[in-house]
Order: C-alpha cells, then structure tokens, then sequence
C-alpha cells in the first residue's frame, strides 16, 4: 500500500509539473504576442508623421510655385504693342512661344550655342534661350515671323527659298533673323563678312554654302564680294 501511495504522489507531482509548465509556455506565448502586437503599434505611431509629411509635401511645393516673383512688362512685338506679366524666371523663347504663340523661334540646343532661337531685340540679334523675358521690358523685339509685311516674304526670305538655303528648315528661323540684322548694318557684305556674320548659327544640314549665297543674292553681291 505504502508502495502505491509513493507511486501515486509521484505521479501527482509530475502531473503539477507538466500543469506549471504548460503554464509557464502559455504565459510565455501571451508575453511575446502582447510584445509583437505592441511593436506593431509603435511601429504604426511611429510611421504617422512620416505619412504627415508626405502628405504636406504637395501644398509646400505649391506654395513655392506661387511664389515664384513675377514682374508686368511692356514690349513691343513684331510692331504689336504688348503688356504682359511673365516669371521671372521665362526666357524670352517661353515667352515668345507660350504667350504669343510665335513658334517659328526654335528651341534647339537651349544653351546659346546653336542658333535656332535668334531674334533681333532692338534690331540685334540675340539668342533668346538665354534672354530673359524681363530684360525686354521696354524694348522691341522681332521674330521670323515679322520678316513678312502684307502677306508677303521679305527678298531675304525668298533668296533663301530661290538658293535651297533651308533643308530640314530648323535653323533657318534663326539664320534668316542674323542675316537681316547683318542687312541692316551692312546692305552689300562680301562673302567673308557674311560667314563671319553667320558664325553663330548652325546647321544640322551643312548647308552653309547655299545660306551664304542666298544672303548675297538678297544683298545683290557676288560670292566674290563685288557687285553682281
């Protein structure tokens, strides 16, 4: 009987055991999920003002665009008396081409370097990528498209369809505008003065020659520099 009784307290106490540690793994399960589920948490709180911020960045970009200084200006336009409030960040190309929808100025290289955007600003010619609009205030600008008067083109215009100057026509808006102000200045160039003129325009196409021939048969010179 004493025998039984040990073997049944035995296994009683092993019983408790087995209870205490099925016990202890499930306090030990609830701890590390209580644990997790509050990382989580902290980890969502956390994240919460990283999502603010992504959320006011648009409104703080926007408030910096309309920030952007504008000044009214006054220019005259191919003859047309012009006011017109521009950034002061636009180039003369932007403005000529978004506000007055005078396309026939190109933007080619967009760092004064190729030509193709060339109008005269006070009877000059000038790269008008790299022209602020703000320094036109008050001053006169002409484009390729002020060359024609009444429907009609200009003798440099057609020396230069008469002579195959244009080939992909990209840069002729911008050679037709420094060959009239070379006109202006000088009315019979030779043919050096014509080149030294044009050296600040380029053509894709290589077709210097002809371009130099157009402008002095609209000079009315020879290609030798005499008179024709």
């Amino acid at each position: 009987m004493g025998k039984r009784e040990n073997g049944n307290n035995s296994g009683i106490e092993d019983t408790s055991r087995e209870n205490e540690r099925e016990a202890d793994v499930g306090e030990s399960d609830v701890t590390r999920r209580g644990f997790l589920e509050g990382t989580g948490a902290a980890l969502v709180v956390a994240g919460v003002p990283k999502l603010g911020i992504a959320e006011v960045a648009p409104a703080t970009v926007l408030s910096q665009a309309e920030a952007v200084p504008q000044t009214t200006i006054r220019v005259t336009v191919n003859g047309s008396r012009e006011r017109v409030e521009v950034e002061d960040r636009w180039t003369l190309t932007e403005l000529l081409r978004g506000n007055f929808g005078l396309t026939g100025s190109k933007i080619g290289c967009n760092r004064g370097e190729c030509g193709a955007c060339t109008v005269l600003l006070d009877g000059e010619p000038v790269y008008s990528c790299s022209t602020l609009a703000v320094w036109a205030d008050g001053r006169e600008i002409v484009t390729v498209e002020g060359l024609e008067r009444d429907g009609d083109v200009s003798p440099l215009q057609q020396a230069f369809m008469d002579h195959n100057a244009p080939q992909c026509g990209f840069c002729t808006p911008g050679q037709l505008m420094t060959a009239t102000a070379l006109l202006h200045r000088n009315s019979r160039p030779t043919a050096e003065e014509v080149r030294e003129a044009m050296v600040g325009n380029l053509c894709r196409c290589s077709n210097y020659n002809a371009i130099v021939e157009a402008v002095l048969a609209a000079a009315g010179t020879s290609g030798s520099g005499g008179a024709a």
